[in-house]
C-alpha cells in the first residue's frame, strides 16, 4: 500500500512537470520571469522574496541562490527573503499578519526592484496585500501560484501558473522554474568572486 502511494505521488508530480515542460506558456512566462530579474539586478535593483510556510522556505533557498550561488563562484546578487522571525512576529503583533510583507515591502523596496510573490493558492492576504504595495511602490511584480491563483495574478506583471491544483506539486514546478531563472541570472551576471 505505502509502495503505491509513493510511486503515485511520483507520477502525479512527474505528469504536472510534463505538462508544465510542454506548455509555452509556462517557458515563455519562465524566461520573462528570468530577464526581468536579471535586468533589475544589472540596474542595481534587489529582489524581494515572500510566501507563508513552505513557500516561505522557498523563498528563502531562492534569496540563497541569488546570494551565495547557484552553480558556481561569483558575486552576489541582491536577494532578500522576507521571512526573518523577528520581523514576522514583530510586525504581525503590531499591525496583524495580513501585514507582515506589505510593511517590509513598504520599508525595503524601491522602484526598479523586483517582488517575488509565491503562494500556491494565490489567495494569501498577506501576499496579495505585499503585492499592492509593490506595485504602488513601482516595483516589477512576479508571482507563482496555481491553477486556481486568479486573486494573485492580477496583481502580477508577470506570473508563473503552475498545471496543478495540488499544493506540494505546485511547489515542486515553481521552484524548477526558479532554479531555471537563477541559471540565467548567473550565466548574465556572474562575474567572478575575487573574495
Amino acid at each position: 500500500m505505502a509502495e503505491d502511494a509513493v510511486a503515485a505521488y511520483f507520477a502525479r508530480s512527474a505528469e504536472a512537470l510534463g505538462r508544465a515542460a510542454a506548455d509555452p506558456n509556462v517557458l515563455a512566462t519562465t524566461r520573462a520571469i528570468a530577464d526581468a530579474v536579471t535586468d533589475a539586478l544589472r540596474a542595481g535593483g534587489k529582489v524581494l522574496v515572500a510566501g507563508n510556510g513552505g513557500s516561505a522556505a522557498d523563498a528563502q533557498h531562492i534569496a540563497g541562490e541569488l546570494l551565495s550561488r547557484f552553480v558556481r563562484r561569483r558575486q552576489p546578487l541582491a536577494a532578500i527573503a522576507l521571512t526573518d522571525p523577528a520581523v514576522l512576529t514583530g510586525i504581525g503583533n503590531d499591525y496583524g499578519f495580513e501585514h507582515v510583507f506589505e510593511r517590509q515591502v513598504r520599508g525595503l523596496g524601491r522602484r526598479g526592484d523586483v517582488f517575488l510573490a509565491l503562494s500556491t493558492s494565490g489567495r494569501s492576504p498577506n501576499v496579495l496585500a505585499a503585492l499592492r504595495a509593490a506595485r504602488a511602490a513601482g516595483l516589477t511584480t512576479i508571482g507563482c501560484t496555481g491553477a486556481h491563483g486568479s486573486a494573485l495574478r492580477e496583481l502580477c506583471d508577470l506570473c508563473l501558473t503552475a498545471p496543478s491544483e495540488e499544493t506540494a506539486v505546485i511547489q515542486q514546478i515553481y521552484m524548477i522554474a526558479a532554479h531555471a531563472v537563477c541559471a540565467h541570472v548567473e550565466r548574465e551576471l556572474g562575474t567572478a568572486d575575487a573574495g
